[in-house]
């Protein structure tokens, strides 16, 4: 069994911090970085709550005032529910619709950081970062704000295409992240958006040709990406990064049962047993595919108080920093850690699913 990292507290507090109102206030100096060693993380059974759900997701459809899709693919936009009032059905029901839609929209959330940890714990064991700042007494928050102010934070984006940063959470992980949650409740004037792709129809949209020779491959994730910000910003790594891990190319859902394409540029290292420059080729061309993929894609305007929940199992997503000269943005995540992630031979792709059995993994719930 393993140590109960997530329980894991530094820089304590014994008032509840309003972190949207720090962040307007004093920006990335509510943060703190501890100085301290955290266990290594330990393999855990992750018993995944969207076996635990009704197909038809009655708890939270019947009860919304609001369901409808964004685009045909990816992304589920609920209104008229409160996160931090669910039921332990409605969040089984929202384990499903998440791996079914890859990520889901709540508008309008009152849900707090203390309140957000809970839920998340909910979904898997937390993931407690590596290196970033978080706020006292919360060291299972990752806070999302990028200091306009700050050179090194500035260069480090700049440098970059939006598209050089798509990526699943923490893949270099032997268990990587399953859900990530989302509260956003600092905005500039305009900017900010995030997109998210669909791994399920990144993998259709490949020729049946290119399908199965990339079922057959395994790929090297690596947390470098993360080991250069923390020694560009100075910052302790408190737990020593894994070595570099190796996790299929497509992997299986296991609550859907389909197959998602998984790899992205900022932690995939390289494909297994291939020389560099067939390796580069091949991820690549893998990456343009995602990237180009608009068909397949999301991109959600913020508004303060929504969250996003998404399922880093069959999605990936970007953040665009477009708003650096309009204000801040602000948030904070929170990360349930899921199983080891595997390729079943047998699995189906979502369209060969939806192909043979519509009536069941049916995706449209416009109310």
């Amino acid at each position: 069994m393993a140590p109960n990292t997530e329980k894991i507290d530094q820089g304590q507090t014994e008032e509840q911090l309003d972190l949207g109102k720090l962040a307007r206030e004093v920006g990335a100096n509510y943060l703190v970085y501890p100085d301290v060693k955290y266990p290594p993380l330990e393999p855990f059974e992750h018993k995944d709550p969207g076996h635990l759900a009704d197909p038809k997701k009655a708890s939270l459809f019947n009860h919304a005032d609001k369901i409808y899709d964004l685009t045909p693919h990816v992304g589920t936009v609920i209104e008229g529910l409160q996160l931090s009032t669910l039921t332990d059905q409605q969040k089984n029901d929202l384990a499903l619709l998440a791996a079914d839609r890859g990520v889901v929209f709540f508008k309008k959330q009152e849900l707090n950081p203390y309140q957000a940890v809970e839920f998340g714990r909910y979904f898997g064991r937390l993931h407690t970062h590596n290196y970033a700042g978080h706020p006292p007494g919360l060291p299972e928050i990752v806070s999302i704000l990028y200091d306009e102010k700050n050179p090194a934070t500035v260069a480090a984006i700049e440098s970059k295409r939006t598209s050089d940063g798509i990526h699943t959470d923490i893949s270099y992980e032997k268990q990587p992240a399953g859900l990530s949650i989302l509260k956003i409740d600092l905005l500039p004037s305009t900017g900010g958006d995030t997109i998210w792709w669909s791994g399920y129809s990144a993998y259709d949209r490949l020729s049946p040709a290119m399908q199965k020779f990339v079922e057959g491959l395994s790929a090297v994730h690596t947390g470098d990406y993360h080991k250069r910000l923390a020694k560009l910003s100075g910052r302790t790594i408190r737990r020593e990064f894994p070595p570099d891990t190796i996790h299929p190319v497509v992997r299986t859902h296991p609550v859907t049962g389909w197959k998602s394409l998984f790899v992205q540029p900022v932690f995939t290292k390289s494909i297994v047993g291939m020389t560099k420059h067939e390796s580069d080729a091949i991820l690549n061309f893998l990456y343009n595919h995602i990237a180009g993929g608009y068909d397949f894609s999301v991109r959600f305007k913020w508004e303060e108080g929504s969250v996003a929940i998404w399922d880093n199992r069959c999605t990936l997503h970007a953040a665009i920093f477009d708003y650096f000269d309009q204000g801040r943005r602000h948030g904070y995540r929170v990360t349930p850690t899921a199983e080891v992630p595997f390729y079943d031979p047998n699995s189906k792709s979502k369209k060969q699913a939806e192909q043979e059995a519509p009536e069941k993994v049916s995706s449209r719930h416009d109310q």
